[in-house]
């Protein structure tokens, strides 16, 4: 990839910003510069806007099956290229090759998801009163989506809202994060290899607070699809007060380990939980309320997981975690261990930046007990590979400290009890309860989205879910006689 600054996709064409500024891109492998990044001006958004309300309209007359058929040539041109997109994907965002090139799978698993789904988007009939009137419903495309997107999944995460999206005939202008839009420049490149109409999909690189605030709040977009920190949802739910909202925000879900489970299988389950991507996952494993009868035998486990885990340079064959993708995530697991250590937890594994690392990103694998509910770790969301179990000694115990907590996106339950399973899926107080597997399962057309009330965010991402989200009811009534 040689764009030598020029990095905005606008109206099908690759361009810079003459008043935005130009800035190296550094690995978090080891400090190396890899490419250049325009920083863009609001200008250019709003360049990417006009662009897409130009050629949406037609889009949306494109028949359903022929926009099916293109997302199926985009899922193709992703595939032509997945070594090169897990190979920069690994580069920019520091996970190992073996998750970027199962994530690179999973987006060309989106584009076809949205072929199939798209066919099958159907109103209905509705029966009236009057026996003069005839009532229908269909869904048409909201018009230009916002997309902004974050960082720890670079190119799965914008999937789930752009396939949906130009499936159902939207234009789409998307902000990436800044830490790895040279990965979503090489997705726009290989969109750009199935013939995608120009202008429909525009990219636009620089920072959140200047260009996504524009995509977001300008009249030129009709709806915005936001994946990121609960912080900056709230912002952007206010700057775009009065448009549909589609957003995908923080965790912090509690993980239950009952005094029957099976605890190989559950200390499995939550340290893949914990230490996947480095622990920098919305559904990770946050929080780990374990029985009191069975606390020191599950955390022995939790620790020998711990150790197997290798920590290194995430390009070489059989390392299995990478460094954290950002200095400010970094610091934050960092704050939040010595935090809840200050409070009399104990680190039994890890807890601490290794010497030696190849950038000062890389932080060990950490199982922290003794951990107390007043510590940070347990109200906010850490974002690192770190496991603090908290004890309890009753389900009502658990339930109270489970809703102790802002955040309400995925838990998980680990018990052999049938009849126990099931008033846990009833009372936790996430949108989405996982029984005897790790938080972080999910597929792609399964809904994902947090519980009402909580900063875990609005609606539902996932297959038919996303799609009639991005998309507007509309009702006809006719008057026969």
């Amino acid at each position: 990839m040689a764009h030598n600054g020029e990095t905005n996709f606008i109206g099908g064409h690759w361009r810079g910003d003459p008043q935005g500024e130009t800035r190296p891109q550094h690995s978090p492998i080891d400090g190396s510069a890899i490419g250049l990044l325009c920083w863009s001006s609001r200008q250019a958004a709003v360049d990417a806007i006009a662009a897409a309300r130009a050629a949406q309209p037609g889009w949306r007359k494109v028949s359903t099956w022929d926009r099916a058929r293109t997302m199926r040539r985009i899922g193709d041109a992703i595939t032509a290229r997945r070594q090169e997109l897990a190979r920069l994907l690994t580069l920019e965002q520091g996970k190992p090759y073996a998750e970027a090139y199962f994530e690179i799978g999973k987006s060309v698993d989106g584009f076809n998801l949205a072929a199939d789904l798209v066919k099958y988007l159907e109103g209905t009939t509705i029966p009236t009163e009057d026996p003069t009137k005839r009532v229908m419903t269909f869904y048409q495309p909201r018009g230009v989506y916002a997309v902004v997107t974050p960082w720890n999944f670079p190119v799965n995460i914008p999937v789930e809202y752009i396939a949906p999206g130009l499936a159902a005939g939207n234009g789409i202008v998307w902000t990436p994060a800044p830490t790895t839009s040279l990965v979503a420049m090489a997705l726009v490149e290989a969109m750009e290899d199935a013939d995608l109409p120009p202008g429909i999909l525009n990219l636009v690189t620089g920072a959140g607070n200047v260009v996504g605030d524009e995509i977001v709040s300008n009249p030129g977009t009709d709806a915005v699809g936001f994946t990121g920190s609960a912080a900056t949802g709230k912002i952007i739910s206010q700057r775009a007060a009065g448009k549909p909202q589609l957003m995908e925000l923080g965790g912090n879900g509690p993980v239950v380990i009952l005094d029957d489970a099976d605890l190989d299988r559950a200390a499995a389950a939550t340290a893949s939980g914990s230490f996947v991507n480095a622990g920098q996952v919305c559904s990770s494993s946050e929080r780990i309320l374990v029985h009191r009868k069975v606390y020191d035998a599950f955390a022995g486990r939790m620790a020998a997981a711990a150790r197997a885990v290798v920590l290194g340079d995430p390009r070489k064959e059989g390392v299995t975690m990478g460094p954290l993708n950002n200095e400010g995530v970094a610091r934050k697991v960092a704050e939040h261990v010595g935090d809840a250590v200050s409070r009399g937890a104990t680190a039994i594994a890890g807890g601490k930046f290794p010497k030696g690392a190849l950038s000062p990103l890389y932080f060990e694998p950490t199982v922290l007990t003794g951990v107390t509910r007043d510590a940070i770790i347990n109200s906010e969301e850490t974002f690192g590979p770190v496991a603090p179990l908290l004890v309890f000694d009753s389900d009502e115990e658990a339930f109270e400290i489970a809703r102790d907590n802002r955040y309400g996106l995925v838990s998980s339950v680990f018990t052999q009890d049938i009849d126990r399973a099931f008033r846990y899926v009833e009372e936790m107080p996430t949108g989405i309860v996982n029984i005897n597997d790790t938080s972080n399962y999910w597929e792609l057309h399964i809904p994902f989205g947090g519980v009402s009330g909580k900063d875990s965010g609005t609606g539902r991402v996932g297959g038919r879910h996303a799609l009639t989200a991005m998309c507007d009811l509309k009702t006809a009534t006719f008057t026969v006689r």
